[in-house]
């Protein structure tokens, strides 16, 4: 199984070159972002991924994490590469300093989380919960709540869990029946079942912070009478370390497809009738606290469908360099060669590549509009930016993740019969990236969340105006020289073209009252979001990489890759865009047509 490079120099470029960590860095609070101080914890990130997690993922995934007597134990090195990673400051990076956080943007911190989930997914998929309970308490919690939890989460000595998920409630929340009863000294008892629990119990920190929703007797019904709560492992004392042991316990871990090694638990709250939960924000407003963190979370699933996009890549690449078979083309009198002669492993290698570095750049991108929308000094330019952080959040999630199971799947191709073979480690990275559609929302939630909410819901303001910023980068590709930007250019504007139609049938086909039409076509105009805004992305690649080939001392060589890869991204990949408008405009003629029964 081949080792793991952290693509650093690929995001120095994307966050330096084509989404404009400087203006980030320009914001309050985030001046500590200078390129020195970001390039130094990219550089660190990297070794760190490489040289302690990495070698633990394929560990992970033959020994998993085990249910011993009540304890999860985590697989072999496990603990002290945690030990290490909370040593080091890495889960602090863009949190408040007075919480001992390190105050860099979102946007670096996505950055180096891509690494840690490259690297080993299943060990990133800890911090990566800790991080949105850290959100959710610093937009949500009180005083005494952030005293309390805030530094001990933000360094990782605790870790954080969500727990929505009930075994008759899978996505719809409002069927949770876990209950909260009110007791006397101010505090709730909880008690019900999780399912599907993330790190809901193990064996690396020495507390365990679980955020939990749940109703309490005199709530109304559905989503609105739902409440959150705080319900720690170990009840903090009165000076904020570890106390009793809380009325909960895991009582069992699931055995999966992939992510071995993350415990996926099933979590029972109030056994003994003694759990201790504490109310976050408001009785009856849960959801909105939980949101917080969802959205914090959806945001790093799709970062993981890039990262297992990566890892996925560099294994094909590096397998398909070394495989002897089959003569060139070229030659077909010579000897056999390494199968990246050939011009299908190098049209699928490219694919990879291209399509990993589109869902980059518009992570890393929505990372800086999540920070303007937070930190910016003018409230509408906050507003317009948070704005476009909500409506990128369901295709980051949703096309990231997509792209990553296409991905990982090409890679085990790109390896042949070789690819089928666990040893070879390539089957592990489809494995551990199949639940990433799944889980944080489905891609279909995350569909209709784009088709109704984000876009529907404002009459398509917020999608309009990414789409002129995106028209403006056309009219500026009109200036620069060259085949290969033409074609980047002519793409992007028939790209819009679609996105801008289909947009337009969404929303008048919603003004009609026909939800279930607009639902049929939501997950293929999702798609045809990603597609264009990635290759908007792209489009900014290759005008960068353009006028960097004009500069001297310039690395002409990665320059040149980057121009070439997005033309494969702009001739490939981009220029089915308009071919989704069918599928989107006619998917409701038929996808409720059959009877229940004719399935």
């Amino acid at each position: 199984m081949t080792s793991y490079t952290a693509p650093v120099a690929d995001l120095r470029f994307v966050l330096n070159e084509v989404v404009g960590l400087d203006r980030v860095a320009a914001l309050p609070g985030c001046d500590s972002a200078a390129p020195d101080l970001v390039d130094a914890v990219l550089e660190e990130a990297g070794k760190f991924a490489s040289g302690v997690l990495a070698p633990l993922n394929r560990v992970g995934d033959k020994e998993g994490s085990k249910l011993e007597n009540g304890v999860v134990r985590t697989p072999t090195g496990w603990k002290e590469a945690y030990n290490q990673f909370v040593e080091a400051g890495w889960n602090s990076l863009p949190f408040d300093p007075d919480h001992g956080g390190q105050g860099l943007p979102w946007t670096v911190a996505f950055a180096v989380n891509e690494m840690w989930q490259s690297a080993n997914l299943s060990f990133g998929l800890c911090p990566l919960l800790t991080q949105g309970a850290v959100d959710l308490l610093t937009e949500h919690g009180s005083e005494e709540q952030k005293r309390v939890y805030l530094t001990r989460l933000i360094s990782g000595e605790w870790t954080g869990t969500m727990n929505l998920t009930e075994p008759q409630a899978g996505s719809d929340l409002a069927a949770v029946r876990t209950k909260a009863v009110r007791a006397d000294d101010g505090t709730y008892r909880i008690s019900g079942q999780k399912i599907f629990i993330t790190y809901g119990e193990h064996d690396l920190a020495e507390n365990i912070v679980h955020m939990v929703l749940a109703r309490l007797p005199d709530a109304p019904p559905g989503i609105k009478g739902i409440s959150l709560f705080i319900v720690p492992k170990f009840l903090p004392d009165a000076e904020g370390n570890p106390g009793r042991r809380n009325d909960l316990r895991c009582a069992s871990i699931e055995h999966k497809m992939g992510i071995m090694a993350s415990p996926t638990c099933v979590m029972a709250f109030g056994d003994d009738g003694a759990c201790t939960g504490y109310l976050v924000g408001a009785e009856n407003r849960g959801i909105e606290c939980m949101f917080t963190m969802m959205n914090n979370a959806r945001l790093g699933v799709g970062i993981q469908g890039v990262a297992v996009a990566e890892r996925a890549y560099q294994q094909a690449r590096n397998f398909a360099r070394d495989r002897v078979q089959s003569k060139d083309l070229a030659d077909p009198k010579g000897d056999p060669v390494a199968i990246i002669r050939h011009p299908d492993v190098r049209r699928m290698l490219l694919d990879m590549r291209a399509k990993t570095e589109a869902m980059r750049a518009l992570a890393l991108y929505a990372g800086t509009q999540l920070d303007t929308g937070r930190r910016h000094p003018d409230e509408a330019a906050r507003a317009a930016a948070a704005a476009r952080a909500d409506l990128l959040t369901p295709i980051v999630k949703a096309w990231s993740t997509d792209l990553g199971c296409e991905v990982a799947s090409t890679g085990v191709q790109v390896h042949g019969g070789m690819g089928f073979i666990e040893e070879t480690g390539a089957a592990q990275h489809y494995r551990d990236a199949r639940i990433t559609p799944i889980y944080e929302g489905t891609n279909g939630i995350h569909a209709n969340d784009l088709a109704f909410r984000k876009v529907g819901r404002d009459g398509g303001a917020a999608a309009a105006a990414f789409v002129a910023e995106m028209r403006a980068t056309v009219a500026e590709l009109e200036s620069l020289p060259g085949d290969d930007i033409e074609a980047v250019r002519t793409n992007l504007a028939q790209g819009l073209d679609a996105l801008e139609q289909a947009t337009a049938w969404m929303i008048a086909t919603q003004k009609q009252g026909d939800a279930r039409t607009a639902a049929a076509g939501a997950a293929g105009y999702l798609r045809l979001w990603g597609t264009v805004a990635g290759g908007w992305m792209m489009a900014l690649s290759a005008a960068k990489a353009m006028q960097g080939l004009r500069t001297p001392g310039a690395d002409h060589r990665f320059l040149e890759a980057k121009l070439v890869t997005a033309r494969f991204y702009a001739e490939q990949i981009l220029a089915t865009a308009p071919g989704l408008l069918v599928p989107i405009l006619t998917a409701g003629r038929t996808v409720m047509a059959l009877a229940e029964d004719q399935f």
